[in-house]
């Protein structure tokens, strides 16, 4: 399935979603966390097809009205702190060869 991060239509994303626990004498509020991870399709890189001659692939978008300078968002489903960038797309390249890197979004 082609998302926004993997554009490649064999990448698998996998979304788990746990159940909320009921608390006594309280309004059950709606929250959950999602966690969701892509799966690599053949050659195990997240990207097969994107800009292949660059190194790795980054795209800056400016936004006027952010409160952060710069911030970095994970396009290879590998962070720590999805859906931030932690730089762990450096070691899924390395093992990979793959060239995939973090969206930047400048102020």
């Amino acid at each position: 399935m082609a998302t926004p991060f993997c554009a490649a239509a064999a990448c698998r994303v996998s979304v788990a979603v746990p159940p909320s626990r009921p608390v006594p004498g309280r309004v059950r509020a709606r929250r959950s966390l999602v966690a969701v991870r892509a799966e690599a399709g053949e050659g195990g890189g997240i990207n097969p097809a994107i800009r292949k001659e660059e190194e790795k692939v980054v795209d800056t978008v400016l936004v006027g009205e952010l409160a952060k300078p710069l911030t970095a968002y994970c396009r290879c489903w590998r962070s720590g702190t999805f859906p931030l960038c932690d730089g762990g797309h450096v070691k899924h390249n390395k093992a990979t060869g793959d060239n995939v890197g973090p969206l930047l979004v400048k102020k």
